[in-house]
């Protein structure tokens, strides 16, 4: 069981993730911090199960408030529609 203290703090990293996602995914493509967001990195990768990338993090967050099956960057377009998500991932119950 998590104490409501690390459900409070679980739910704000997330949706300061979820802001800043929108923020970047508003960005001008040609600009290094999208660029390096979007993109795919090249080379060899290590054996095992491919690590976490933040767009993973923000469509996983996405999926809780059920809208998984979106795109969030045409998501994240629509300030007012992208402030509601992040406050419904903020306000979700960490069990």
């Amino acid at each position: 069981m998590i104490s409501t203290a690390h459900a409070i703090m679980f739910g704000v990293i997330k949706s300061r993730r979820m802001r800043w996602a929108g923020h970047v995914a508003r960005m001008v493509e040609r600009r290094g911090l999208c660029r390096n967001l979007m993109g795919k990195p090249e080379g060899k990768r290590p054996l095992g199960r491919p690590r976490l990338r933040w767009e993973d993090d923000i469509k996983m967050n996405l999926q809780e408030v059920e809208c998984g099956s979106m795109d969030w960057i045409e998501l994240a377009q629509d300030r007012d529609r992208w402030r509601g998500l992040v406050s419904a991932v903020m306000n979700l119950r960490v069990s």
